[in-house]
C-alpha cells in the first residue's frame, strides 16, 4: 500500500495543494501580473500535460511500465526519451510552475526546487540505478547522450 501511496502524482498533487492553500490565504497582495502569468501558466501546464502524454505513449508503444516502482522490461530511448530521460517528471514539473504562475502563489515558487528534488531523490535515482543495471552499456550510452532533464 505505501508503494502506491507514494507516486509522483501523488507529490505533485501536495505540492498544488500547497500553492493553491498559499494563494488562498496567504497571497499578501503579491502577484506575478495580469495577463502574461495566466497565458504562460497555462501554456505550461499544457506542455506538461503534452510531454506526460508522450512519454506515456512512448512506453506503451514498447510495452514496459509506467510505474516508478516496477522494473522495466525494455529501456525507450526513442520518441520524447530521446530529448529527456524523464519526459513525465519534467511534465509534472511544468504543471507545477504553470499552476504557480496561474494561481498568482508567487510565495509557492520554492515549492518548484524543492519538487524537483523529491522527485530526484524518491524516484529518477533509484529508476536510473535500476536501468543501469539491467542494461549497463545501453544505459550508460543512453545518459551519455541524453539529459536527464532537458
Amino acid at each position: 500500500m505505501r508503494k502506491w501511496i507514494d507516486m509522483p502524482p501523488i507529490w505533485l498533487a501536495a505540492a498544488l495543494a500547497l500553492a493553491w492553500m498559499q494563494k488562498t490565504h496567504f497571497a499578501y497582495g503579491l502577484g506575478f501580473g495580469p495577463v502574461w502569468a495566466d497565458l504562460l501558466g497555462g501554456t505550461l501546464v499544457g506542455a506538461g500535460i503534452l510531454l506526460m502524454l508522450l512519454a506515456i505513449w512512448e512506453m506503451r508503444r514498447h510495452r514496459t511500465t509506467v510505474i516508478p516502482h516496477r522494473e522495466a522490461d525494455r529501456m525507450v530511448t526513442t520518441g520524447i526519451f530521446s530529448r529527456t530521460r524523464n519526459p513525465i517528471y519534467l511534465g509534472d514539473s511544468l504543471i507545477l510552475v504553470g499552476m504557480i504562475l496561474y494561481w498568482d502563489a508567487v510565495l509557492a515558487l520554492p515549492l518548484v526546487p524543492l519538487f524537483v528534488w523529491v522527485i530526484e531523490r524518491r524516484f529518477i535515482i533509484p529508476e536510473e540505478d535500476r536501468l543501469r543495471r539491467k542494461f549497463r552499456a545501453d544505459f550508460a550510452r543512453y545518459a551519455q547522450q541524453v539529459r536527464r532533464w532537458l
